[in-house]
């Protein structure tokens, strides 16, 4: 039979040079001479079953720490290394196996050095953030991914492209389609440009959401998708056919420097331009006031989603002609942000959206509950929430399903004027207490909190533990 063979040289160098023998004693120890321990060393030959035991039995050294592949060692180098500053600089996995067997007193203090260049990035962004709330313009920047160089761009910004929003309206009335835009489409896309749209079953496109075959002029979509979704995929496709200028226009005008961040927000432009579509800017703005802006309501008035409804109330900016300014943000259940934008901008300064206790977080218990509440920031600042989960793609028997929760926000001063607002009004429960984020918030005694301020030194008392593990003078 033959023996199983393990190529662990760096190893048994650390173990001679821990207990500091020379290549002589050791091989003398096992038996062995010093140039086959030697070649050990280098991983130039294998360590059989016969030295292990050996090893085992002269030295008392752990099977484990001789069998060991480092995983730990190895995924905490893959953080390192998956930041834009080091992206492209490793090929693959086998260099940081390498690093990881000849050198983890190094690769471990590599990923310390990283962590902490990390946590010090975070508090200067959110010192950064506290400063310009107290009107301090800040040049602090770090590496960014190109996809992150989008979002911010997004969200700094007001949701509304007016060139867009002008083309979306008079394509639609080209268009004409009467209750059924989506045959409309179709038939657009048909007879302008030579596309079909196919819908395929799950088994034939497991992991896309639509594709486009330039060979066979066929969009393909996928049955997971919701009839809501398969519309806004075909009036993206659309779009980005029939708005081509108005689009490239709009994206000029965001100055992204890099290839990949202006083809990201090409096809956000294009989402953006298929809302516009599906419900366009004089309809949509006329219904939403009738309705005091409820987003159920609207969803069954223009044949879309939740998600979709709610997105189109933060586009309505149009000058003379503007409605609520809302802002949205949507988490997954992990509290990950996957997206923040509004009609003046994400209120990031005023309103942060990082605290525990905003009830978009509870909204996963309550699966699509619509949950309002008025909450009020450690400045006064009041504003009027509504969070509600949203479901995914369809997801099969074995798979997990995607849920993820959208929050829906306005200035408190709105409250009166949206059908939300009569969940709180005349409430004798005060608003709930709120920060931008525990980083930034000072507020004494909260139950949520889950990190120290970055303002105040923690209060370490021996005598005195307060209401949370990071209680601060």
């Amino acid at each position: 039979m033959a023996e199983n063979k393990i190529f662990a040289g760096p190893r048994v160098r650390r173990i001679r040079n821990g207990l500091m023998l020379t290549q002589t004693a050791m091989a003398e120890a096992l038996g062995i001479s010093p140039s086959y321990l030697n070649l050990i060393e280098r991983n130039q030959r294998p360590l059989t079953v016969q030295l292990l035991l050996k090893l085992t039995s002269v030295y008392k050294v752990d099977l484990d720490t001789l069998q060991g592949e480092a995983s730990g060692g190895i995924a905490a180098l893959r953080e390192v290394f998956a930041d834009p500053l080091l992206a492209g600089e490793v090929p693959g996995d086998q260099e940081l196996i390498e690093v990881a067997e000849a050198a983890p007193n190094a690769a471990s203090a590599m990923v310390k050095l990283y962590r902490a260049y990390r946590e010090q990035a975070a508090r200067l962004s959110d010192l950064a953030e506290l400063l310009a709330r107290e009107g301090h313009e800040t040049s602090l920047s770090t590496a960014r991914l190109p996809l992150d160089a989008v979002r911010e761009t997004l969200e700094r910004r007001p949701n509304h492209f007016a060139r867009i929003e002008e083309a979306a309206e008079a394509f639609h009335a080209r268009l004409a389609p009467g209750d059924d835009l989506a045959a409309a489409l179709k038939l657009w896309l048909k007879n302008e440009h030579g596309i079909v749209v196919r819908t395929l079953p799950i088994h034939a496109m497991p992991s896309l959401r639509r594709r486009y075959d330039r060979h066979s002029m066929r969009l393909f979509l996928s049955d997971r998708l919701s009839p809501f979704d398969q519309l806004r995929e075909i009036a993206s496709e659309a779009c980005l056919l029939g708005l081509t200028d108005d689009i490239l226009a709009e994206l000029e005008g965001l100055s992204l420097s890099s290839p990949e961040a202006r083809r990201i927000a090409r096809f956000e432009l294009a989402r953006y331009a298929s809302h516009a579509l599906m419900m366009p800017y004089g309809a949509f703005l006329s219904a939403a006031q009738r309705a005091r802006f409820d987003i159920d309501l609207l969803r069954a008035r223009f044949g879309v989603s939740f998600e979709q409804a709610a997105t189109r109330l933060t586009m309505l900016g149009r000058p003379g002609a503007a409605g609520i300014p809302f802002f949205l943000m949507e988490i997954d259940n992990a509290g990950n942000v996957l997206r923040r934008f509004g009609a003046q901008g994400f209120p990031a300064a005023r309103f942060g959206g990082q605290c525990p206790k905003l009830n978009v977080h509870a909204a996963f218990a309550q699966p699509g509950q619509v949950l309002v509440e008025a909450v009020e920031m450690p400045d006064g600042a009041g504003f009027l929430t509504m969070s509600r989960t949203l479901e995914g793609p369809q997801a099969g028997f074995e798979e997990r399903v995607r849920r993820t929760a959208l929050l829906v926000g306005c200035d408190i001063a709105f409250a009166g004027d949206i059908v939300y607002g009569r969940a709180v009004a005349g409430s004798m429960l005060p608003p709930v207490a709120i920060g931008s984020a525990c980083r930034l918030c000072e507020r004494q005694g909260c139950l949520a909190r889950a990190e120290p301020p970055l303002t105040r030194p923690l209060g370490l008392d021996e005598m005195v533990t307060g209401l949370s593990a990071f209680d601060f003078q």
